[in-house]
Formats: C-alpha cells, structure tokens, sequence
C-alpha cells in the first residue's frame, strides 16, 4: 500500500486546498510567511499553529521532490 505521505496527487491536491486557503485577498500561507519574515511580531500560539497547519502540505511536496532527485526509483 502507497503512504499517504508518497502520494503525489493527494499531496499536490493538499497544497492547491489546503495549502493556498483561503485565496483572496491572498493565499493564507503566503500572509504567515511574510508575517514571519518580517519579524512574527504580535503572533499568537494560533498564528504559529496555522502556519503550520497549511504549511504541512508544502513541506510534504519538498519532501517528495527532494527524495525524487536524489533518491532515484525510490517513489514511483
């Protein structure tokens, strides 16, 4: 049975939901990022909780990548 984790379309499919939501004005992760990157001053517990919660599905998709390109034939 292919891990969840492996899945290229569920995790790509995460990334366009999950990962992007909500997408007006701006996708929602983009917001934390840019949040953090500019000094994460006044974040809350919930702040940091929520990126993470829409940051998984993209560090899942660097995961895959990264195992694809260096780990040939590993993931199919």
């Amino acid at each position: 049975m292919k891990s969840i984790a492996n899945d290229w379309r569920l995790v790509l499919l995460l990334c366009l939901t999950l990962g992007l939501a909500p997408y007006s004005p701006e996708p929602h992760f983009w917001g934390k990022i840019r949040w953090v990157a500019g000094g994460a001053r006044g974040m809350a517990p919930i702040d940091w909780f929520d990126l993470i919660f829409h940051g998984l599905p993209w560090l899942l998709l660097v995961r895959l990548v990264f195992l694809k390109l260096f780990r040939p034939g590993k993931l199919k």
